[in-house]
């Protein structure tokens, strides 16, 4: 069964910065894409930024220039480093990580969901 465990959420101050990890466990094959998504009070959920297998990356245009998307593949973790916060960027977090299960299959699997919280 596999799992993803999210932390690093929290509360700062505009112009600050935060870090989120989400962690994966479990019995898998491999790992294809990972990337975090948000969800602000009265708003959709929206992309923010992913990671390919291969280390390509894709950004939200508001956090080009602000956010980091990176990976370690030997932990199975992806971050999300967050610089020059702004209130606009309060929003429930979560990750999400394309699996390969071990019967070949594929599936996404999301973290709980971690608060970021900009005070301004």
């Amino acid at each position: 069964q596999v799992q993803l465990v999210e932390s690093g959420g929290g509360l700062v101050q505009a112009g600050g910065s935060l870090r989120l990890s989400c962690a994966a466990s479990g019995s898998f094959r491999g790992i294809n894409s990972m990337g975090w998504n948000r969800q602000a009070p009265g708003k959709e959920r929206e992309l923010v930024a992913r990671i390919a297998s291969g280390g390509n990356t894709d950004y939200a245009d508001s956090v080009k220039g602000r956010f980091t998307i990176s990976r370690d593949n030997a932990k199975n973790t992806v971050y999300l480093q967050m610089n020059s916060l702004k209130p606009e960027d309060t929003a429930v977090y979560y990750c999400y990580q394309n699996f390969v299960l071990m019967d070949g299959t594929g599936r996404f699997y999301w973290g709980q969901g971690t608060q970021v919280t900009v005070s301004s």
